[in-house]
């Protein structure tokens, strides 16, 4: 299977992805953690609380080691199923300005979307921590993961219209 996406078409600059080099890109998502919300949507308030909670009955605890920190984030890795937000390659590539849609092409047909909602499309490259290997490079969720138990799978290209 072939790793390497195109994103071309009516772009100032087509793009060559490769989902698996993304796993060390700081822009991923973690689907595990990110199902429903987003990070920015947490609650701050409710885990500020929680955490003073229980500093308050069990006394403070020592912050974690930068080993076990470490140990932690390559078990996160290694077991995660992540995500890359489409919109950095599609500003990237700049569509003209007549364009208009965005054609996701698969294995089994092509798929138009509108460019507006094309910037808010998630790319999962990875199931815990595996590549999509049989049915990917990719797997294509819509922003309000309406398609999320059931993603556009086996991905060619990308073509803007």
């Amino acid at each position: 299977m072939d790793f390497i996406i195109q994103l071309k078409g009516n772009v100032r600059f087509p793009l060559t992805l490769d989902p698996t080099v993304w796993i060390f890109d700081d822009r991923k998502l973690d689907l595990d953690e990110t199902t429903q919300e987003t990070k920015e949507e947490k609650d701050f308030t409710e885990v500020l609380s929680k955490n003073w909670e229980k500093e308050i009955m069990e006394g403070a605890v020592s912050p974690p080691t930068i080993k076990s920190e470490k140990k932690f984030l390559k078990e996160k890795i290694l077991n995660g199923t992540f995500a890359m937000p489409f919109k950095p390659f599609l500003e990237n590539a700049e569509p003209n300005k007549d364009a208009s849609q965005l054609i996701v092409e698969t294995k089994d047909g092509e798929i138009a979307l509108p460019l507006a909602e094309a910037n808010n499309i998630l790319l999962k490259f990875s199931h815990q921590g595996k590549p999509l290997k049989e049915d990917g490079p990719v797997h294509v969720i819509y922003g309000d993961r309406s398609n999320f138990e059931n993603p556009i799978k086996n991905v060619k290209a990308f073509i803007v219209k």
